[in-house]
């Protein structure tokens, strides 16, 4: 019996308001790390005490705030109990992966700074460290500059890839980040980034994005299940699709083959998860007594009897039908009618006369076994009446006298075996738990698959080993050879069991024979990015590496970026100088009046 999972329905829980201690004020106030991302946001302080060692908030990026509700109103990630009910007003400050929705971003910034504790009137003291898209566009750089130096008056930002902080932190040796190369794969919840790694520095000219990520599985996983059991529609909720996301899903070594494995019952019955699902004990008559529910279970086996009466007569009518125009038929031949005889063995689909009679007497006897049938049928409710046995019981035995009908009729057992079937079904409808129940099978592997074959949902894009081989081809042989033995799997959507083995298994199918290659998984794919960013910052607090201050904010602008070793590649905004030339070189003779008026409008257009 396969085992039964209960949904745990976590509610999350308010955060609680910290108090800064003194240790992080002095010298200086320590920097807050704020790892940004689409599904969940994590932020602590970076202080040497070990104390903080772990982000002290962990809250889901999401705000629920109904069009024109004051400020006060809105509730802010972990303040949500329950996301369901309020599914239609939540609202995020990202875009795919990159931020655009500023209004959400400070709620979000609010709600971190207040309760990390930060008391200070107008603004944030510390530096913050926040991470950032790969190849963020300068536009969403500049507005989350301009909020963080104009609303809170920070004094310094650095900014870095939450997936390059996860590689920092898993070739963190001695103290320091030792520089090396690799390749990452980051797969979060709107986006899969394939990040190439040269001597510590990303490659921000090779970089790959994949637009599949863990919303779209669990997207996914909800609407096969709501395809499998409608009935169930508004209990397989989204957050109930990312529990079973997280608990239950895993990547077949071999797609092809997993499946064909789950075809086999013995496999299915042993390997399938059965999900109970939430219900009441008070549905369907459940307080009923005992005699009620005998009586009803009586009422149930005589209208069973009913049908089976009406479906044997309306057999025996159909048959004797049949068998009358045999009959006819076969007296035509015996009135000497040959030519007809012939003609209406044509329509009934026969050869010979031989063959005709064959069918009246296979057809004779299904008739009188039918009227047997029935007559067995309505002597044993006669006995059963005069009996008053009405007890379920009993009465299943007794519907047909066996012994005498089944030698005669090998189909009767048949029609038993489905009767009782049909009763059994009956009664187990009153076991609401089972009613209840979801089973998991080929859907555990068919969505994190979605990872390797995007056109599983429809999607026309490449899965991670096709865009990994595409990312290598575009480096020689040995740059490719350093970058394969160093494959990080890091970020919320590469939890899976068995992704890793599975990776590896693609791996060597497109690598030259008896080449090398590694694929690790980070040692925490959801918080090392974080860890890694709180590792930077506890190296580079003091120093000018990598932050952007106030007054290069000032003098640079927003779009600004000063490189580090886990940040992406800054490329300014050139505006390149239009030079007018004569009018004569473009071909183009303004009159004189557009000369007088506009004649350098025209000419800088053109």
């Amino acid at each position: 019996m396969a085992k039964v999972f209960t949904f745990a329905d976590t509610r999350a829980v308010p955060d609680p308001l910290y108090t800064l201690s003194f240790e992080c004020l002095q010298p200086s106030p320590v920097p807050i790390v704020i790892d940004n991302g689409s599904f969940q946001t994590r932020a602590g302080l970076a202080c040497a005490d070990k104390t903080f060692a772990e982000p002290r908030l962990a809250l889901k990026t999401v705000v629920a705030r109904s069009r024109g509700a004051a400020r006060s109103e809105t509730q802010i990630g972990n303040d949500i109990a329950n996301l369901e009910p309020l599914r239609w007003l939540l609202k995020s400050q990202f875009d795919r992966n990159v931020v655009v929705n500023l209004e959400v971003q400070e709620l979000i910034l609010d709600y971190v700074f207040t309760h990390l504790g930060i008391s200070s009137e107008g603004s944030v003291e510390h530096p913050i460290v926040m991470t950032e898209a790969p190849c963020n566009p300068l536009h969403c750089r500049q507005m989350m500059s301009e909020l963080l130096f104009e609303c809170y008056q920070i004094p310094k930002v650095s900014y870095g890839i939450d997936a390059m902080y996860s590689f920092n932190h898993n070739n963190y040796k001695g103290g320091v980040s030792v520089p090396s190369n690799g390749l990452i794969i980051s797969s979060g919840y709107h986006c899969t980034h394939i990040l190439p790694v040269l001597e510590g520095r990303l490659d921000s000219r090779n970089c790959k994005r994949i637009n599949l990520g863990g919303s779209h599985a669990a997207s996914y996983l909800q609407r096969l299940l709501q395809l499998k059991y409608p009935v169930h529609l508004a209990a397989i909720t989204l957050s109930r699709a990312e529990e079973i996301l997280h608990g239950h899903c895993y990547v077949a070594h071999d797609y092809h083959d997993e499946m064909e494995k789950w075809r086999k019952p013995d496999f299915y019955e042993k390997e399938v998860h059965r999900m109970q699902l939430p219900f009441s004990q008070k549905l369907l008559g459940s307080t009923l007594s005992a005699e009620e529910r005998q009586e009803r279970r009586s009422q149930q086996l005589r209208r069973l009897q009913e049908l089976n009466a009406r479906r044997r007569e309306e057999k025996l009518q159909l048959d004797q039908e049949k068998l009358d125009r045999l009959l006819f038929v076969q007296e035509l031949l015996e009135d000497g009618l040959v030519d007809q005889f012939h003609k209406a063995l044509v329509e009934l689909n026969m050869d010979s006369a031989e063959e005709l009679h064959s069918y009246i007497t296979k057809l004779s006897l299904s008739v009188e076994q039918t009227r047997h049938k029935i007559m067995q049928a309505e002597a044993s409710v006669d006995v059963d009446s005069a009996d008053n046995k009405s007890e379920a019981p009993e009465l299943e035995p007794n519907l047909y006298d066996v012994d005498s009908v089944a030698d005669m009729d090998p189909e009767f057992k048949v029609d038993q075996m489905e009767t009782e079937k049909t009763i059994s079904t009956s009664q187990s409808i009153f076991n609401l738990a089972e009613y209840h129940q979801m089973y998991l099978g080929t859907e555990m592997l068919r969505v994190p698959e979605i990872l390797f074959q995007p056109s599983l949902i429809g999607e026309e894009q490449a899965g991670i080993v096709e865009t990994l081989q595409y990312v290598l081809d575009r480096y020689p042989k040995e740059q490719q050879n350093l970058m394969v033995n160093n494959i990080l799997l890091t970020g919320g959507n590469v939890s899976y069991p068995g992704i890793r083995e599975r990776l590896e298994k693609e791996l060597l199918a497109i690598r030259p024979f008896q080449s090398q290659f590694q694929v690790h998984l980070a040692s925490n794919p959801i918080l090392d990015g974080w860890y890694g960013a709180r590792n930077w910052a506890l190296q580079y607090k003091d120093q000018d590496t990598g932050w952007i201050s106030r007054t290069e904010y000032e003098e640079k602008g927003g779009e600004y970026l000063k490189e580090h070793g886990a940040s992406n590649l800054f490329v300014p905004i050139r505006i390149s100088k239009q030079t007018s030339r004569p009018a004569e070189q473009n071909n183009i003779v303004p009159s004189a009046p557009s000369l007088a008026s506009g004649g350098v409008e025209l000419l800088a257009a053109e």
